[in-house]
């Protein structure tokens, strides 16, 4: 099997719209017109779990334009848009396996099919393709050389892995670049998972009590933009410099047990399992509404929401209302997983061109260096994460000022003082 897609007569639908979106990722256009000529990825076998959207199709395009030959699948059983996936399979010749709304079987099915091909680099987001691979024998994937992962939730079970001593190969924690986590996690999860909830509900924000879990860079992105939308905005967090910082910036900070009682919109953002649960769920007004932003749906307990209630239905397209014994209703947004992409879009293009760009040229990095590298977690190496902002603002048509002699000769010295 080549590919396993939803309908290939999308594929027109979807050449249009990778199309739109390869007009909004200047910085892959700049890497893959360096990429077509000097053909780094030549030979290299690359299977990538991705979110597999018109902005990912952009990425797999500057890969192609390398040399690579890929094998794609979902990162996420939701967030495949049908159109691209039979796009990619159509007219670039990806092998794609991916369908929106495919049952957890069809999910591994996918990913274990996506490595078929034996690949020498792997790209994650979630680390679902890696934690496969090592669920394996090591003789079947020996050949790997490297890997990318995308988010911070696959980041912290890869750093696990990591610190076990079972990692087999180096891994490079795209996330952690500031070309990745300023702007894709901040700006992107921020307007694109507001975008998920009114997609999903239709409902005013303005002089609602929105309350976010978890003030990383995506609760960050995703408060700021709540509070913009008119919202009062309440931060839950365990970490006390978060929570201070969050304070700093003017919201609300309290425990979930006091949210649960005010919150009209509850988002998780924060990577670990079971920050809504039981207890918040019977603590809730009538008609709150449950999302999550995280990478995986286990943020909110599913398994407890389901063991209260006494019926349930699917009211508009992803949302379930959960009407509990006492008659109070809960709304379930996008089956807990990611609201930005199942109910919308995900980020916009020009949010993922820098995420990509990063991918790109990390993935370009590896082949060059994997003989000197660990089987350890790296962050991005600091000129590539400087060479994507250069190149973002140069297609911005932004300049900048650069050092004196006289001033970086102060700036590397201790002489000078006063």
């Amino acid at each position: 099997m080549n590919y396993d897609v939803k309908d290939l007569k999308l594929a027109e639908k979807g050449a249009l719209r990778i199309e739109w979106a390869r007009n909004n990722m200047p910085v892959l256009e700049l890497i893959a017109q360096r990429f077509k000529t000097e053909r780094p990825l030549k030979k290299l076998k690359i299977a990538a779990c991705l979110h597999v959207t018109t902005e990912t199709a952009v990425l797999m395009e500057v890969l192609k334009a390398g040399g690579a030959e890929i094998d794609l699948c979902a990162s996420n059983p939701l967030s495949t848009q049908d159109d691209v996936a039979a796009s990619l399979a159509k007219h670039l010749g990806i092998r794609v396996f991916a369908i929106k709304g495919e049952d957890t079987k069809t999910y591994y099915n996918h990913i274990h099919a996506a490595l078929k091909a034996r690949p020498d680099i792997t790209m994650d987001d979630g680390a679902d393709l890696v934690s496969t691979i090592h669920q394996r024998k090591p003789a079947e994937h020996s050949n790997i050389i490297g890997g990318t992962e995308e988010t911070t939730t696959g980041v912290i079970r890869l750093r696990a892995l990591g610190a076990s001593g079972k990692l087999r190969y180096p891994i490079i924690a795209v996330n952690d670049a500031q070309t990745k986590h300023f702007f894709d996690n901040r700006y992107g999860t921020g307007q694109s998972t507001i975008d998920g909830i009114i997609r999903a509900t239709n409902k005013l924000l303005a002089g609602s009590t929105f309350v976010v879990c978890g003030y990383g860079w995506c609760g960050r992105g995703l408060a700021m933009r709540a509070k913009g939308m008119g919202a009062k905005v309440c931060i839950v967090e365990v970490d006390p410099l978060k929570a201070l910082e969050a304070a700093m910036d003017g919201y609300e900070v309290m425990p979930i047990a006091t949210a649960a009682k005010i919150g009209d919109i509850f988002v998780t953002a924060t990577g670990d399992i079971h920050v809504l649960r039981k207890e918040h769920f019977l603590a809730m007004k009538d008609g709150a509404i449950v999302a999550n932003t995280g990478h995986f749906n286990v943020e909110i307990d599913i398994e407890a929401l389901e063991r209260l209630r006494r019926k349930k239905k699917v009211i508009r397209d992803f949302v379930e209302e959960y009407i509990l014994a006492s008659g109070k209703k809960i709304y379930l947004l996008g089956e807990g997983r990611l609201i930005n992409l199942a109910a919308a879009e995900g980020h916009p293009a020009s949010v993922m061109d820098l995420s990509f760009a990063n991918q790109a040229l990390s993935v370009e990095y590896i082949t060059k260096n994997h003989k000197v590298l660990e089987n350890e977690v790296y962050g991005v190496p600091e000129d590539i994460d400087r060479n994507i902002a250069a190149l973002k603002l140069k297609s911005l048509g932004i300049t900048i000022d650069t050092l004196t002699p006289e001033q970086k000769k102060y700036l590397s010295s201790w002489e000078m003082g006063t």
